[in-house]
């Protein structure tokens, strides 16, 4: 998140140098030309739309109708009181600004009428252009940036629509790996009630006090499979898949070891004796797998990984963190990537959270809190 929200703050900054800078320019030529007083109105209406530009993402609805309202009232301005060709060319940027901010997240209908708002405004431009006034370049530069706004803002909404149905299909194969975990934990402990449940009944009559054991056996069995119920509810199960074996510490020291010989320096640690349930312990190799296999993509020069699996009295705490530099050309969404996403699905359907992002300095931490249920 305060990747993201730099990102934002960066590229805001950005397009304001852009309009200051396209206003300045304007006003030179309007000057050297017209006189500076010309400037003045069409001057006021780029920065009243660069400014709604610049805070278009909090209503996108209200900034874009706004900023094409004034937009059509500068190009009616400069016909009826001989002002040079509105809009210039600094409000015709930040109208398309608005124009595919408005294309790219607003829903179909408000989307469709805000485009056709701009191209309404680019041909009102065009129709109040005087001839041999010198318009016709402007009234072009109007339509380009127009052009120019729909395209992006529906090329951005196509890798947004993208992005989102790749991330969806991450954690709907999650939930899917979760229902196939819950059916074999629901299924071992229902067995073993069945079979306590049958020799209680066979030896009831004769042994009162040996069906009592088979019925408290029975009680803690049920109880044991609510719990991992209660951790995996809400989740489907596919029944075409075979089920997955559950993964121990044996195995996250083995996976360790396999990165250690391909990758940078590994320093494992790991608690003493766990008795976790079987959908925590795969959730913790998931998540070890998972950071291990980002560093050896995307931070194969780090120093030193460390894999730390720490046992508290009511979760278990997994954080592993490399000391790598930034890699060219690798964002932090890259970093991430969706094998997180799924991690991040199958941790809060346990109950825990998953934070993944820089360390301060330099590196990647990816740390994870499971609630093992055991306090």
């Amino acid at each position: 998140m305060a990747t993201e929200r730099l990102t934002r703050v960066a590229a805001t900054a950005g397009l304001a140098v852009v309009l200051l800078a396209a206003i300045g320019v304007q006003a030179v030529a309007v000057a050297a030309s017209w006189g500076l007083r010309y400037w003045l109105p069409g001057g006021a209406a780029a920065v009243v739309v660069g400014v709604l530009a610049l805070v278009r993402h909090r209503q996108r609805v209200v900034t874009a109708t706004a900023g094409l309202a004034v937009s059509g009232s500068a190009v009616a301005a400069a016909r009826l009181f001989d002002l040079p060709t509105e809009p210039g060319p600094a409000l015709a940027l930040a109208s398309a600004v608005l124009v595919g901010s408005a294309v790219r997240a607003l829903p179909p209908l408000p989307a469709g009428l805000i485009a056709a708002g701009g191209l309404v405004v680019a041909a009102g431009a065009w129709a109040a252009a005087r001839p041999g006034a010198g318009g016709s370049g402007v009234v072009a530069l109007d339509g380009l940036c127009w052009l120019g706004g729909v395209v992006a803002g529906l090329t951005l909404r196509l890798l947004d629509e993208r992005a989102r149905a790749a991330a969806e299909r991450v954690r709907r194969d999650e939930r899917l790996e979760l229902a196939r975990e819950l059916h074999d934990v629901v299924a071992h402990h229902v067995t073993g009630m069945v079979v306590q449940a049958q020799a209680a009944h066979l030896v009831g009559r004769r042994d009162p006090a040996r069906a009592t054991e088979s019925l408290a056996g029975i009680e803690a069995a049920g109880g044991e499979a609510l719990r991992a119920m209660r951790r995996l509810v809400g989740v489907l199960r596919d029944t075409a898949d075979a089920p997955p074996a559950s993964a121990g510490t044996e195995q996250i020291a083995e996976l360790v070891e396999r990165f250690r010989r391909q990758g940078p320096p590994v320093r494992l640690r790991l608690p003493g004796e766990t008795a976790w349930p079987p959908e925590v312990t795969s959730t913790v190799h998931r998540i070890v797998r998972e950071a291990l296999t980002n560093v050896a993509r995307h931070a194969p020069h780090a120093g030193q990984v460390t894999v730390d699996v720490s046992q508290e009295p009511d979760a278990v705490v997994v954080e592993v963190t490399d000391d790598a530099s930034g890699v060219s050309g690798v964002s932090a969404e890259q970093r991430g990537g969706y094998g997180l996403i799924g991690l991040r699905e199958r941790v809060e359907a346990l109950g825990g959270t998953l934070r993944a992002g820089p360390r301060s300095g330099a590196g990647w931490s990816v740390r994870a809190v499971v609630p093992h249920g055991r306090a």
